[in-house]
């Protein structure tokens, strides 16, 4: 019985641990990586109705224009999404120029939701070429 005890606990472990199943086609990714497919501000809402429930670390990208760079003096602050969408935080390192019409691929590790915002942290941007 003991045995069979033990043998119980960890299955029980394994299965907490287990990977949450991902659409292939969503924003989302578990671990450091990035989806093949990033979510827009028109599309983000919907995929925040999907967020996968998981312990670990969740890679997000959404691309789009940004709106605001902001500085405190150590990190960077870029904002995507109009104020009357929910908008994207992504924290990190470098200011950006704000570029009128300039597409740009936020990625970094999903961070929650509050206040109509999504906040990325850690959070690279990235140009994206011209459709």
């Amino acid at each position: 019985q003991v045995i069979s005890a033990a043998l119980l606990g960890l299955s029980c472990a394994a299965a907490a641990m287990a990977q949450p199943a991902i659409d292939p086609d969503s924003p989302f990714v578990i671990g450091e990586a990035f989806p093949k497919t990033p979510a827009s501000c028109d599309s983000l809402p919907r995929w925040l109705d999907r967020v996968p429930e998981y312990d670990g670390r969740i890679s997000m990208a959404v691309r789009g224009e940004l709106t605001a760079s902001e500085t405190d003096g150590t990190l960077a602050y870029l904002f995507m999404c109009p104020e009357t969408q929910v908008q994207v935080v992504c924290i990190t390192y470098e200011e950006r120029e704000i570029i009128p019409g300039q597409q740009v691929l936020l990625a970094g590790g999903f961070a929650g939701t509050g206040d109509g915002h999504v906040v990325l942290d850690p959070c690279l941007a990235y140009d994206t070429p011209e459709d």
